[in-house]
């Protein structure tokens, strides 16, 4: 038995090296928008903004999309039936604004989510050889367009998506929202898939979705998406399995997003998703959530019974100690290049523990068709065990 929990503790130790290793890889070769020499020329550019519901974000977005420093370009917002002021604020930015379009959303269709009724919608009525899909909770410097188009030119991409700056205000949002940007970082070697075009491993963020017009409608557009709870990964990862060439870059210094409002929201919109990116497959998700909670909950476990005298065996204090000092050198790490709270870094075991929770709760969202995002029910969905 002894045996038995040395082999899992050097286990542990191990996939936590490997963790550490993956995210110092992706610190040093994922590069930021601003790191790209500009671009020789600048195609048109179509930026589309589905808002449903977004008075209190839509006016700060839109203005930061119209003030870009870019030669050519278009912003179309869709109003997706929007029953608070998002339509009157939206009419007094198109007054003012010669460059911004808005159109009204048509009625939701049988079969299509909304968000990506409204964007197909976009896509329909965009005229630029690239289209920039981004959320109407998006606020960008003047430079973001020229450098993201730039960023896409030099690594000849068909889809650029990016990481915003995951803007924090309540603790709730502290305690949920940093997991996303960690588990990107930690277990997916992002240049790595992008060389071997394992398209199941991409990870796409539809905060920000560069496409050029070829690689969208290679995917299909959000029509062939149309019922994917997470249209932004599917998208990404056909797009590779159909050869084009998707890119996940830093975007942190020319895009951020305040994603949720509050636990509440936090709670809901992760729900929504979790399981989803694991395409309903069950018994890939219960490993992965149980793997990560031994791993990196289970040595803090150890080293507090060790601490209060409490000596169970399950884990050598000596191999806790290692194991919690690798997840704190990786979260020091993801915290400085997202620009998180500091603090963070030593509340990991709570954010994990909430977000294991959450990873439930997604699980029986989806078992039940319970879920429902806008004000929308979400369509129950097929799962299957591998």
């Amino acid at each position: 038995m002894i045996f038995a929990w040395h082999a899992y503790a050097l286990f542990i130790v191990l996939f936590l090296l490997f963790g550490l290793v993956t995210v110092l890889v992706n610190h040093f070769t994922i590069r930021r928008f601003d790191q790209y020499p500009p671009a020789k020329e600048y195609p048109f550019v179509s930026v589309l903004v589905p808002a449903r519901n977004e008075a209190h974000n839509i006016a700060l977005c839109i203005s930061s999309l119209l003030a870009q420093d870019y030669p050519d370009f278009e912003v179309i917002v869709l109003n997706d039936n929007s029953t608070d002021d998002t339509s009157r604020i939206l009419e007094k930015l198109a007054e003012k604004y010669s460059r911004l379009r808005v159109i009204q959303g048509a009625p939701l269709p049988e079969g299509w989510l909304g968000k990506h009724w409204a964007c197909h919608q976009l896509y329909l009525a965009a005229k630029g050889e690239l289209f920039l899909f981004t959320d109407a909770d998006t606020c960008h410097t003047t430079d973001m367009l020229r450098t993201s188009v730039s960023a896409l030119i030099a690594e000849q991409a068909d889809l650029v998506s990016a990481f915003p700056q995951e803007e924090m205000v309540t603790w709730g949002e502290r305690l949920l929202v940093p997991i996303m940007c960690w588990g990107i970082f930690t277990f997916i070697p992002i240049r790595l898939v992008q060389k071997m075009h394992w398209a199941l491993l991409a990870i796409s963020i539809g905060q920000f979705m560069l496409f050029r017009r070829s690689g969208y409608e290679l995917v299909g557009g959000f029509e062939r998406v149309r019922t994917e709870v997470v249209d932004d990964v599917c998208m990404g990862r056909i797009l590779i399995s159909k050869g084009g060439e998707w890119r996940l870059l830093d975007g942190t210094r020319q895009v951020s997003c305040r994603m949720y409002h509050g636990f509440r929201e936090a709670v809901g919109g992760f729900s929504k998703t979790l399981f989803a990116v694991f395409d309903y497959r069950i018994l890939p998700y219960i490993i992965s959530w149980l793997l990560t909670g031994l791993a990196f909950l289970g040595p803090v476990v150890g080293l507090i019974l060790y601490l209060l005298r409490v000596h169970l065996t399950f884990i050598p204090v000596g191999y806790a100690a290692i194991s919690v000092l690798l997840s704190i050198i990786t979260w020091i790490i993801i915290s400085r290049r997202f620009h998180f709270p500091i603090y963070i870094v030593f509340l990991y075991p709570l954010d994990l523990a909430l977000y294991i929770i959450v990873a439930a709760h997604s699980f029986v969202r989806a078992a039940t068709g319970t879920a429902v995002w806008k004000n929308r029910v979400l369509n129950r969905v097929p799962m299957r065990w591998l």
